[in-house]
C-alpha cells in the first residue's frame, strides 16, 4: 500500500483515457474487493442544525438560511430504535452524525452510550461529531466506536474557499488524534463545489499520503442547498453540478490509490443516474447510505437501491473490510 503518491502520478491517472482508467481501476478493486459486493450504511442525524462552523455547503451551519431548525441531541433509546431498524433493513454499518463544531464533554456520556449500545446490536458503529480531542477519541475507542468520520472536503488549496472558521490543518489534527486512539478512519470530502480538477488531484493526494489510508473514504458529490453560501452561488449555473464522468474518475483515482479502502459513494447519489452508479461501481466504489435521507439531504431509498442491485447483480456485504482483517 503506497503512501507516497505525488501530485504529478495522481494528476495522470486523471488524465488518462476514461476506459483506460476504469480498467486499472477496476483490477485493483478485484485484487483486494468482492467485486460483486457493496457495503450498506444508515446515517442519522443525532443532533440536528445550529453548528458554528460556516462551511458554504452545509444547510446545518447557522449561517445558512436554508430552514434547517437547531434540535438538541438525541435521547440514546430513540436512536438505538433507529439502529435495529437500520440492522432489519439489511445495514452493516449505522453512522451518527452530530452538527457540532466539537462535542463539550457532558456529551459525551450520551454519545458513549449510543455507540455501546448499536455496537452491541452487531452493527458496526461510525460517529461524526467535530473535531476531537485526544482524550475525546479515547473515551470513544473505549467504547468500542469502529470508525470515526471527519472528512477534508476538498483540497489543501481550496478549503479555506469553502471553509474559514476551522483550518485544513485542524481537520488532520482530529484524524490523528483518532488514529491515536486507534479507531479506524473515515475521511473523504466533496467534488462539484466549483472547485478545478487540480484540487480534486489534491484532495486525493492528501488523503492517500497520510500514514496510513483512511479505511473507509466517503466521495461527495455537492447537493446545492438553496441558503447555503455554495448552493446560492452555483444554483442554475453549469458549475451547479460535476460532470459525470469527472465524477467517477475521481472515484477511479481514489479506488487506485488507495487500494483497499472502502470507497463510498455518498450524498449527490439520488439525483445520478443508474448509468453513473454503475460505472461508479465499476470504477472501485463498494459502500453506500441507504435510506431516504443523508442527515438533511435526501437520498436515493432503499427501494431504488434493493431495484439497482437486482438490475446489476449486486448484494450487500456481508464480510470484513479489507484494510480492517490486513491490521487484524
Amino acid at each position: 500500500m503506497r503512501t507516497d503518491w505525488t501530485r504529478e502520478e495522481i494528476r495522470a491517472l486523471f488524465e488518462l483515457p476514461f476506459t483506460e482508467l476504469l480498467f486499472r481501476a477496476a483490477t485493483v478493486h478485484r485484487a483486494h474487493h468482492a467485486p460483486d459486493q457493496v457495503q450498506l450504511c444508515t446515517l442519522l442525524s443525532i443532533k440536528t442544525g445550529g453548528c458554528p462552523e460556516d462551511c458554504g455547503y452545509c444547510s446545518q451551519s447557522k449561517f445558512a438560511d436554508s430552514g434547517v431548525k437547531a434540535t438538541k441531541l438525541m435521547d440514546p433509546r430513540a436512536v438505538l430504535q433507529m439502529a435495529a431498524q437500520a440492522k432489519d433493513a439489511g445495514s452493516q454499518r449505522f453512522c451518527m452524525g452530530a452538527a457540532w463544531r466539537n462535542p463539550k464533554d457532558r456529551d459525551m456520556p450520551a454519545i458513549v452510550e449510543m455507540v455501546k449500545g448499536v455496537r452491541a446490536m452487531g452493527l458496526e458503529t461510525c460517529m461524526t461529531l467535530g473535531m476531537l480531542t485526544p482524550l475525546q477519541a479515547e473515551q470513544l475507542a473505549a467504547a468500542g466506536l469502529d470508525y470515526y468520520n471527519h472528512n477534508i472536503d476538498s483540497s489543501p488549496e481550496y478549503y479555506e474557499r469553502a471553509i474559514t472558521t476551522r483550518t485544513m490543518a485542524d481537520r488532520l489534527d482530529t484524524l490523528a488524534h483518532v488514529r491515536g486512539a486507534g479507531i479506524n478512519v473515515c475521511s473523504g470530502g466533496i467534488v462539484g463545489m466549483g472547485e478545478t480538477r487540480e484540487d480534486r488531484v489534491g484532495f486525493i493526494h492528501t488523503l492517500a499520503t497520510l500514514e496510513r489510508h483512511p479505511e473507509s473514504v466517503p466521495v461527495n458529490a455537492l447537493v446545492p442547498v438553496k441558503g447555503t453560501v455554495l448552493g446560492d452561488m452555483l444554483a442554475d449555473t453549469p458549475m451547479g453540478k460535476i460532470d459525470d464522468i469527472e465524477f467517477v474518475r475521481t472515484v477511479a483515482v481514489a479506488r487506485i490509490t488507495m487500494p483497499r479502502s472502502m470507497v463510498r459513494l455518498s450524498a449527490g447519489r439520488e439525483s445520478m443516474s443508474e448509468a453513473t452508479q454503475a460505472l461508479c461501481f465499476l470504477a472501485g466504489a463498494n459502500s453506500i447510505f441507504t435510506g431516504d435521507k443523508l442527515l438533511t439531504a435526501p437520498n436515493a431509498g432503499d427501494n431504488a437501491d434493493a431495484a439497482l442491485f437486482a438490475k446489476l447483480g449486486l448484494t450487500a456485504l456481508q464480510g470484513e473490510e479489507p484494510m480492517r482483517v490486513a491490521a487484524e
